[in-house]
This record gives structure tokens, C-alpha cells and sequence, in this order.
């Protein structure tokens, strides 16, 4: 009876992963499908935000992709594809956005993190310039110095 149970706890546990649909929908020549999916690995998914279309199980990435194909299908070039997702979502549909003034600071974000710690480093590691002790003050130590010897 345990074994069942432990068995059907397991089945319970598993279903859900067995329940996602997979993307039947594929172009019909394989030079135009191998063409999508270069575009495809191109685009962003815009809920998992850091994994491309093709590799995300997303709803949605399963919408762009239909677009891409569909698009393809109907004789838009790649550049034509992803100028309509661009104007649709913005440059954050591409996994690498294009250099522009909207872009730049995620293109020097991570050069500007990297001087400022470099700088900061450096700074911390600077030492103060060392001062030369006045009279009084070594009249002061050897009157210390001299009281414990």
C-alpha cells in the first residue's frame, strides 16, 4: 500500500511537467524553417526576459514564434520581422538591442560598474602621505619613552 501511494504522490508530482504542449507548427522547407529559427534565436521571450524565443516554453514565445513563421511564410525578410517586433515591443524584444541613445547605458553599464570599483579600490588603498613629527612632539615621546625605561 505504501508503494502506491508513493507511487501515485510521485505521478502527481510529475503530471504537470507532461502537460506542456510543444510547437507542432513548423514551416514546411526546411531552409525557411532553419531561417526562423535563426531569427527566432534573435528574439527575446518578454516574460522570461534572458532566454530567447526558441528555448522558452512561454505563451507568448510561442506567439512570437508563430509570428516569425507566419511572417516568413508570407515573404517578410528577417530584417522586416524584427523592425515589426521592434515597433510592436520595443528594442527589448532583441537580444542584442542596437547601440542608440536609449540603449547606451545598457551597452556602458557594465564598463561603468567595473571603473567605478576599480576606482574605488584604489582610493581606499591610497595612503595618507606621511608627516614628519614637530619638535614638540618628539620632546613629548622621549619624555614618554623615558618615564618607562
Amino acid at each position: 500500500m505504501r508503494r502506491v501511494l508513493s507511487l501515485l504522490a510521485i505521478l502527481a508530482w510529475v503530471s504537470p511537467a507532461l502537460a506542456i504542449g510543444v510547437d507542432d507548427a513548423v514551416l514546411e522547407d526546411p531552409s525557411q524553417e532553419a531561417l526562423a529559427q535563426r531569427v527566432m534565436a534573435e528574439l527575446r521571450c518578454l516574460v522570461c526576459q534572458n532566454q530567447s524565443i526558441v528555448d522558452s516554453d512561454a505563451p507568448l514565445a510561442a506567439d512570437l514564434r508563430a509570428i516569425v513563421r507566419t511572417r516568413l511564410a508570407a515573404g517578410d525578410t528577417p530584417e522586416d520581422i524584427k523592425a515589426y517586433l521592434v515597433k510592436r515591443y520595443g528594442d527589448w524584444v532583441l537580444l542584442n538591442p542596437p547601440l542608440k541613445l536609449g540603449t547606451a547605458l545598457l551597452w556602458t553599464a557594465p564598463l561603468l560598474a567595473l571603473l567605478l570599483g576599480v576606482t574605488g579600490i584604489v582610493m581606499s588603498r591610497r595612503q595618507k602621505p606621511k608627516q614628519a613629527l614637530s619638535a614638540a612632539d618628539v620632546e613629548a615621546a622621549d619624555a614618554i619613552l623615558g618615564d618607562a625605561e
